[in-house]
């Protein structure tokens, strides 16, 4: 595979990945022009930066311009992906064939290797989750418990809860069978 034929078919790819921001094509761009003027001159890399047009329109002219440059262009995009975006250049379709067709124990294992987030729903669904859990402890706690001032505190517990969680609280602790 040549450069540019690798750059032909991640384009697709490329394009549609929302980790390349404005902020990181910029940086690209950036690279380019300075360290190779003769592949992305000031003016146009002036026309790739500008914010008026969409990230990804800039982006998918920026990748049929350096196809149109040549090999060179092409090579020294990836050289700039590399240094600027690990992630994003490791996860080429172009680089995942060549690394799974050189490695055959990754291939025999699976053929992409994904890393699993083991909560990717953010620190609020955390959050909300071992709230509950504790609701669900203490309500068990002090269910098991045949003390009085225990329902006192159940009571205090649910404060911190939304109005359905609060009510059931409420109504377990205000219990008359349990008294």
């Amino acid at each position: 595979y040549s450069f540019h034929d690798q750059l032909l078919e991640d384009s697709r790819f490329l394009r549609a990945d929302r980790r390349l921001d404005t902020e990181l094509v910029d940086k690209l761009i950036l690279q380019l022009n300075r360290i190779y003027p003769q592949i992305l001159t000031d003016k146009e890399a002036t026309k790739f930066r500008d914010l008026d047009v969409p990230t990804c329109v800039r982006l998918a002219e920026l990748l049929a311009h350096l196809q149109g440059k040549g090999e060179e262009a092409c090579r020294e995009f990836y050289r700039a992906l590399h240094l600027h975006v690990e992630e994003v250049y490791f996860s080429l379709p172009t680089r995942l064939r060549l690394r799974d067709s050189i490695d055959p124990f990754t291939t025999a294992a699976s053929p992409t290797q994904q890393r699993y987030v083991l909560n990717d729903r953010g620190h609020m669904f955390f959050l909300s989750c071992f709230s509950v859990a504790v609701g669900v402890a203490l309500l068990h706690y002090y269910g098991e418990a045949k003390v009085t001032r225990g329902s006192r505190a159940l009571g205090m517990a649910a404060l911190g809860l939304g109005r359905r969680a609060r009510e059931v609280l409420i109504w377990y602790t205000e219990d008359p069978i349990r008294k």
